[in-house]
């Protein structure tokens, strides 16, 4: 009776132990790299699922590494590890750490503004320093430009295993992580102010910050028309008048219009064109933008 009990309580600790590890980067795919962080975390355990969520990020932007964990993010499971590496401060005295959100889920980054919207959007439980001392890939104490395979793909992968307890990652910090500044959204005398996080590069879409919630404050009706503003560090690049519709078909081949994206956020796009491309749009903290509805 004892040794079945036994095995069942070890088949389901062995159960619980695995999380998936989710990997970033802005190393693409050309050559090694990402191959080199797969197998270190292959050699913590054969076991694990490595998954990807992108290494065709620009290189050295830290803000789309950010928007990209949020986008991502939430649709995976409580206990996912996320290793995001977008470092161009390597080697420096950026910290290396491990968030854990209230969701349950970790982050492993350097903290150089790449954890501020999962900080925003999930909340932080804790905050743990990487100790290099002793987490870190053995043999490669002398290395100090690919923390991507030699510390964090090893730290996340001893997480995701369950091999290493989130408490033995390092000293605990206070809960909080360096936070980039950018436009937060709001509702403001009749109109609404967001950022451009990011753009459905595939299409042009342009996507903003400002949410299904926000937007409804402007008691929107399809077919209402929209006045938006862009501007890049204060300088006005787009101001045009859009029709709100619920999807691109409705409105002519070629025509703009305001929807809201599969995030539920407010967007613009040209059917079946590439709206920043023909206005020069791109995205980023620097980016702002104005929507106001227009009163028939």
């Amino acid at each position: 009776m004892r040794f079945p009990a036994l095995m069942l309580m070890l088949v389901a600790a062995g159960n619980a132990a695995e999380h998936a590890l989710v990997l970033q980067t802005d190393f693409g795919t050309k050559d090694g790299a990402v191959a080199a962080m797969r197998g270190v975390a292959v050699g913590v355990s054969a076991k694990l699922a490595i998954l990807d969520l992108s290494h065709e990020n620009t290189p050295f932007d830290i803000w789309e590494a950010a928007y990209r964990l949020k986008q991502a993010a939430p649709f995976w499971p409580e206990g996912t590890v996320f290793v995001s590496v977008v470092d161009p401060g390597v080697g420096t005295e950026r910290k290396s750490v491990v968030l854990k959100t209230k969701s349950g889920h970790f982050f492993v980054s350097p903290d150089n503004g790449t954890l501020t919207l999962i900080a925003e959007e999930l909340g932080i439980a804790a905050v743990r320093e990487i100790d290099e001392t002793k987490n870190r890939r053995r043999g490669s104490e002398r290395s100090y430009t690919f923390h991507g395979r030699d510390v964090y793909a090893y730290v996340g992968a001893r997480l995701a295993a369950g091999v290493m307890p989130f408490g033995d990652v390092g000293p605990l910090l206070a809960p909080q992580v360096v936070m980039l500044a950018y436009e937060r959204p709001r509702f403001e005398g009749g109109v609404l102010v967001g950022t451009i996080p990011y753009l459905d590069f595939q299409y042009g879409n342009v996507w903003t910050n400002l949410d299904e919630a926000l937007f409804a404050r402007l008691a929107p009706k399809l077919g209402d028309h929209f006045r938006v503003t862009i501007a890049r560090a204060g300088k006005r690049v787009f101001a045009g008048t859009l029709p709100y519709g619920r999807t691109f078909g409705e409105v002519p081949e070629g025509a703009p219009l305001l929807y809201l994206n599969s995030l539920m956020n407010v967007s613009f796009a040209l059917n079946q064109g590439d709206f920043a491309k023909q206005h020069g749009i791109a995205a980023g903290a620097q980016w702002s933008v104005r929507v106001e509805k227009i009163k028939p």
